[in-house]
């Protein structure tokens, strides 16, 4: 008998051609074959269909097949079994040219519809007539480890995504506090410049001034609200003024990218008792779904942002709707599913609907989804008010006079400021208001005008070279300790940082840059009151 070259087949044996076995030996290979966890299969492939000769229980399992279908039924590699055409024109040409595959990767359709991956190892010959070719073949069933291949580059992806993020928010924070300062000072000058007998033409100008410093300063504010890691905070928040700052993060992004959007806000919202920078997240990351939805489907769109007062409910309500291509019934079950996203590799982390959806569980509210035909979708946000009514606010546009500080006049402050600008424009309003001001360039030339100089009030700046605020006010109060609730403290950013402590455990009053004279002066006159 003639073993030899190529009338083996895959397991060592001789093919059929050959093939001669004691009835012994071929009993217990039947039992082996039926009994193996992997899917055997012999039987004969063509262009247009197949033959199967034998198939054991693993592949019927494999294949989504009952236990009961006879052998002749279960044909992995007919053409219909193939998710696409061009895979099985590719697999049939592989064995055709090199007589074998060996964990050749498919994508199989089970009998129930489902996508089945499998690896194939396999050997084949031609038949002696046709162009049929005859395989043996055993094919593995590889879906769960390729979930599991999936799980583990998706979670890499996800930390490596987490430390781009910290890297790009710990930048932001950088730059955010650098264009504060100028900032700041701008601001100062426009505003104590405004005050001053000018020409119309001026006026106006130095109204655009504030205007546009403002608009920075809010969004150098909201670049750092998502830049910095901080705990959850809540307070009584207006919606829609939070939607106003953070619809102003995208405004710039919506128009080059030729999306309108359509603000219908609700006036009068009772408050809701919230963290304002979680709401702010919750918002941006639908707004960014609904671009994309809209971008992906047709590069333009219609942005609708809607609130609302539920009385019945107890509850304010806030709408982000989309004209893009809807959300399809099958995706809407796992559309908040943590790691679940509709779009490539790469353009999402599947992270921004599951992470929006727990924050607003945690305030005790519900986000909803509304989408069906022609197209479209809604994500609507409902979170409960308190019982109690808030202090009405201050009518929009309607401007407050500037403190008066006659009752101070005289007081000595220092300006202890290493930006020379900003000191000079706060100095001299202090000046203006009736302080006798000095002013010292950073912590350690402070505390020498301390030992020359005694002082009613100070404002420092809490980031400075050499001695900063912290220590400098440490210094500042074992010396005199009378002083240690007369600073004002201004800075960029103190939430969840070491300054927010420290403020925390002095009580002394503070203001963020970029901020008004006014408060400014309020905040002198109540220190030295």
């Amino acid at each position: 008998m003639d073993t030899a070259g190529r009338d083996r087949g895959p397991f060592g044996r001789p093919s059929h051609q050959t093939l001669s076995v004691e009835p012994e030996h071929e009993s217990r290979f039947a039992r082996f074959f039926e009994a193996a966890q992997e899917g055997f299969y012999i039987g004969v492939l063509e262009a247009d269909g197949s033959t199967t000769l034998a198939a054991n229980a693993h592949l019927r399992l494999v294949l989504g097949c009952p236990p009961e279908m006879a052998a002749n039924q279960v044909r992995p590699f007919d053409t219909n079994r193939f998710a696409d055409a061009a895979a099985r024109r590719a697999f049939l040409e592989r064995l055709r040219l090199g007589g074998a595959v060996s964990d050749y990767l498919l994508r199989l359709i089970r009998l129930d519809g489902a996508t089945a991956w499998v690896e194939v190892t396999a050997c084949a010959e031609p038949m002696p007539e046709g162009d049929g070719l005859r395989v043996e073949a055993v094919i593995k069933d590889v879906g769960e480890r390729r979930r599991l291949d999936h799980q583990s580059r998706d979670l890499q992806t996800e930390l490596l995504q987490a430390e781009k993020m910290a890297a790009l928010g710990h930048t932001i924070s950088g730059v955010a506090h650098e264009l504060n300062n100028p900032l700041a000072t701008i601001l100062s000058w426009a505003e104590r410049l405004s005050d001053r007998s000018v020409d119309e033409q001026t006026r106006r100008g130095l109204a655009v001034i504030l205007g546009e410093s403002e608009r920075a300063a809010r969004i150098v504010r909201n670049l750092l609200t998502f830049a910095r890691k901080r705990q959850s905070t809540r307070s009584l928040v207006d919606v829609n003024q939070v939607v106003r700052e953070t619809l102003a993060l995208r405004a710039y992004e919506q128009r080059v990218s030729n999306i309108q959007r359509i603000d219908a806000l609700a006036s009068g919202l009772p408050p809701v008792f919230a963290d304002g920078h979680q709401i702010k997240q919750i918002l941006l990351n639908l707004v960014i779904n609904a671009e994309q939805a809209m971008l992906t489907s047709h590069g333009r769109g219609t942005l609708v942002v809607r609130t609302w007062h539920d009385g019945q409910r107890g509850s304010v309500l806030l709408e982000i709707s989309d004209d893009g291509p809807g959300v399809p019934p099958d995706v809407q079950q796992r559309i908040f599913d943590p790691f679940f996203t509709t779009k490539e590799v790469g353009h999402g982390t599947g992270l921004g609907l599951s992470v929006a959806y727990a924050l607003v569980k945690e305030h005790g509210g519900r986000i909803t989804l509304r989408s069906g035909e022609p197209g479209g979708a809604a994500f609507i946000v409902e979170l409960p008010v308190l019982a109690r009514a808030a202090e009405p606010a201050p009518a929009a546009g309607k401007s407050v006079a500037p403190p008066s500080l006659a009752a101070v006049k005289g007081a000595r402050v220092l300006v202890v400021e290493d930006e020379p600008a900003l000191a000079i424009a706060v100095a001299e309003a202090l000046g203006d208001a009736g302080l006798v001001v000095d002013r010292a360039g950073d912590g350690e030339e402070g505390l020498s005008r301390l030992a020359e100089q005694s002082y009613e009030l100070i404002v420092c700046d809490l980031k400075m070279p050499r001695i900063d605020g912290m220590q400098f006010y440490r210094a500042m109060a074992a010396a005199t300790p009378a002083l240690a609730r007369r600073v004002i403290f201004v800075t960029g950013d103190v939430a969840g940082t070491d300054a927010e402590r420290f403020l925390e455990e002095t009580g002394c009053r503070w203001l963020s840059k970029p901020f008004r004279l006014g408060d400014l002066l309020r905040a002198a006159r109540d220190t030295l009151s």
